[in-house]
Parts: C-alpha cells; structure tokens; sequence
C-alpha cells in the first residue's frame, strides 16, 4: 500500500479497484451537536459549493470502480442537497451504478439507521451520534 496526495476530481491513477471509498468534504452540517460554531461558518451558497465538489470527485472516482466493486460515499451532514440530491444526479450520469443493497451485513441499532431508499443515514437525536449520511453503490458491467 501506498499513500498518495492527490485531487479526487482528477485521480492520478491507473487501474480499477475493488472499492473505493470517498469521505468528502462537506458542510459538516451532522456535528452541529458537538461543534455549534459550524453554523455560523455555514451559508447556502456553501452547500451549493460543496454539492457540486461531491459530485466532481465522484465523477472523477468512478472510472476507477471496477465491474462489480462497491463505490461508498459518505458526509457528515444531514442537507439532501449533499446527500440524496448528489446521489441521484451521480446514478444518472453513470448508469452503470446502482443503490447497493445496504441491509447486507448490517445487524443491530445500524439495521435502524437504513432508509427506504437504500442509504444508511444516522440522526443525532434518534442515534446519539453525529448526523451521516452513506451510500453504498455497485458498479456493473
């Protein structure tokens, strides 16, 4: 393994990989509980900015998810704009992905935190925990 500093939107990579994870930034949004000064840093044209980073480096990562892998996309924010908003409009430009099926392997209080749609979101008041929100996606062929 190696490490290496790179843009996400534009992957100095070659080949494909069994998974890729990308933790992006966000508003921060989900930790208001723990850091309240979060919203007097945040303003709506900081989402808007951020939701379309998001979608940048998963356009940029996507390529790089082989036939099969599993692309996570996690954010520690509660806003659907970077959360479900993102999602969709990544699945429609890349067809090949699909909503991952998120119960698989998932037992216990996380089982709680799956929604309707396929995604695993946690909420501070309902989970004790900081508001994320994670999409599991499967790249096809």
């Amino acid at each position: 393994m190696r490490a290496l500093v790179a843009d996400a939107r534009r992957p100095a990579l070659a080949g494909r990989f069994d998974a890729v994870l990308v933790d992006a930034p966000c508003s921060g949004l989900g930790t208001l509980r723990r850091h309240p000064e979060v919203r007097w840093r945040r303003g709506p044209e900081d989402i808007t900015r951020l939701a379309a980073l998001q979608r940048e480096i998963l356009d940029g990562v996507a390529p790089l998810v082989r036939p099969g892998g599993t692309l996570v996309y996690a954010v520690c924010t509660l806003m659907e704009e970077e959360n479900e908003d993102v999602i969709r409009g990544f699945l429609a430009a890349w067809p090949r992905f699909a909503v991952d099926d998120p119960s698989r392997g998932v037992e216990g209080r996380v089982r709680e935190a799956l929604t309707g749609d396929g995604f695993l979101r946690t909420l501070p008041h309902r989970d004790d925990l900081d508001g994320f929100f994670v999409a599991r996606l499967r790249a096809g062929t």
